[in-house]
């Protein structure tokens, strides 16, 4: 296996050094690696909306419809799964830049394994509380942009400084692509991803 989450997320310099040892035909299988952890905040977020549910100021709970929640789950994992392989491409696309040899599964590989912590974090979407949530997540996203600020100098062979700045240049391509989002988001909602809610 190419790479152990629990490790990366424990001690992310000895797991990007490990990773960035590999054989670059190893990284076409890693590149299968969001479609499957992409599944787990997807299937948390539908069973905490349709059978747990929320509760806003009034006491009362809320959930969704299932037939809502699955098409909104479905267009959550397809926009989780389209964001990392433009940010893997970008990385990718990117390399020639910093000086580094990359390849298109690699950059997915690179990006795909930076998301560990925001596709853990999204498994507490099992119980929807939202200051728990909130908070989870910018903690997440935080050791995310570490995971990648570490790992980039580490897994493209190239010197820190370097590194910093292709980092940098990835946080800016994933600022853009959240951009992207919530323009879908809007457009979605229009087309009927709107959430119904259970009387």
């Amino acid at each position: 296996m190419l790479l152990n989450p629990l490790e990366l997320m424990i001690n992310p310099k000895y797991s990007w050094a490990k990773i960035a040892e590999k054989p670059a035909s190893e990284f076409k299988s890693a590149s299968v690696y969001p479609l499957v952890f992409a599944l787990l905040p997807a299937a948390a977020w539908y069973f905490g909306t349709t059978d747990v549910g929320w509760t806003v100021t009034d006491g009362n709970v809320t959930r969704l419809t299932t037939d809502s929640a699955f098409k909104i789950v479905c267009a959550f994992y397809s926009i989780m799964v389209i964001s990392v392989l433009a940010i893997g491409y970008s990385i990718h696309w990117m390399s020639d830049t910093y000086n580094s040899r990359s390849s298109i599964n690699k950059g997915i590989a690179v990006a795909g394994f930076t998301a560990t912590p925001l596709f853990i974090a999204g498994v507490s979407g099992i119980y929807p509380l939202l200051w728990f949530d909130l908070i989870l997540g910018i903690l997440a996203l935080s050791w995310t942009i570490y995971l990648l600020y570490v790992g980039v100098p580490i897994v493209m062979h190239i010197p820190q400084e370097q590194g910093f700045l292709y980092a940098s240049a990835i946080v800016a391509v994933g600022l853009v692509v959240f951009i992207a989002i919530l323009v879908a988001t809007a457009v979605l909602w229009q087309w009927g991803f709107m959430p119904v809610f259970t009387n």
